[in-house]
């Protein structure tokens, strides 16, 4: 296989830790023009069948749901609660179309990701850190010294609620669009969650009442063109951590969801946003909704820029213990999680890396 070499000419640790003291990331890579990509990033033998399954076996689609009209017309909001409902209690993943962002802030959204990971290296290394307490840091990785094989990607995140960085914290590069795009995000959001509390059958202010919509955090994505996109990923396999994800992606693709045992492409859909339930919610509802298997290819164009706005408290300051709500259980349908703080569920999830068993096992009665 291409790069391996022998164990005794590899010292993982090594190579690790003098990619992250480069603070230049994937891009570093290939700025520096590799024909090769490391062995830290070649996924191990064991890894390749369920990399390379046929997406084209399955005829399923996530679906598409409009959501125009869903504040004036009764019947309408209807419609769309119950697809919501069914994509949630299904793959947990669905996309949305007429969702109130503006086309305009979408693309400016992604050109200023682009234009931060492809500033001065210089200028970009100021950010770069894996210091859990800064609200603005870039890296490649968060799980680098963790997980068994690196992903193909650059990362800036940016806590951005309730408690926002000062606006000089931000990069220039994109700090006025961060700023909007999360006023947006939060208002689409609110209506989710609405939506989301409807489709369990309880009050549309339930999960809002719960203080599930308190937080937010904006994780963006950039992924290099890749010289060897079969041995690697771009993000691997993994459910998300949150209450759910709002994912806005460009038009490169390489989304997928693991759907009975088969990997499902997402398409990118002109100004769409991918909605996905997060482990939080699954936890929450109890099993309700799904907390689905996802995961990002390399591709050998590029680069692909996506982001990702997870709802909750990430690594911020809470003890607000969440455990499945009252109103969904009964002598019949019993409690199936213990409850937990975010912050817990987010360190937890965070230790243990992407890939392996879902965070959520850990907390299962």
């Amino acid at each position: 296989m291409v790069g391996l070499g022998s164990v005794s000419d590899y010292d993982r640790r090594k190579e690790l830790q003098e990619f992250d003291d480069s603070k230049t990331g994937v891009k570093g890579l290939v700025d520096s023009k590799v024909g090769n990509i490391p062995r830290i990033f070649i996924r191990p033998p064991e890894e390749f069948h369920e990399m390379t399954l046929d997406s084209n076996q399955t005829h399923f689609q996530i679906p598409v749901i409009d959501l125009q009209g869903i504040h004036e017309d009764s019947v309408r909001r209807v419609e769309v609660v119950n697809r919501v409902k069914e994509a949630a209690e299904t793959t947990g993943f669905f996309q949305v179309v007429n969702h109130g962002i503006p086309l305009t802030v979408l693309e400016q959204m992604l050109q200023g990701i682009r234009r931060f990971n492809e500033q001065e290296t210089q200028v970009k290394k100021q950010y770069y850190s894996r210091d859990i307490t800064r609200k603005v840091r870039f890296n490649s990785n968060f799980d680098l010294f963790k997980s068994k094989t690196a992903n193909w990607r650059d990362t800036l995140l940016c806590v951005m609620a309730p408690h926002p960085p000062n606006p000089e914290e931000l990069p220039l590069p994109c700090r006025e669009i961060m700023m909007e795009y999360s006023k947006q995000v939060n208002n689409l959001g609110l209506t989710l969650f609405k939506l989301l509390s409807e489709a369990l059958g309880l009050n549309h202010n339930h999960l809002g009442d719960m203080g599930c919509t308190e937080g937010h955090v904006i994780i963006s994505h950039y992924y290099p063109a890749c010289p060897e996109p079969d041995l690697t990923l771009g993000i691997s396999k993994h459910s998300d951590s949150d209450f759910f994800t709002v994912l806005l992606q460009d038009s490169i693709g390489g989304l997928q969801v693991l759907h009975q045992n088969q990997w499902v492409d997402i398409p990118p859909v002109d100004g769409a946003l991918v909605i996905n339930i997060g482990d939080l919610l699954q936890l929450i509802s109890n099993d309700r909704f799904k907390s689905s298997q996802h995961r990002v290819l390399a591709n050998y164009v590029g680069p692909r820029v996506s982001v990702a706005c997870f709802f909750c408290m990430h690594l911020q300051p809470c003890e607000r213990k969440y455990g499945p709500i009252k109103e969904l259980l009964s002598e019949d349908i019993p409690a199936l999680y213990r409850e937990t703080t975010e912050t817990q569920f987010v360190a937890y999830y965070n230790s243990k890396g992407l890939g392996g068993q879902s965070a959520l096992e850990h907390f299962r009665l």
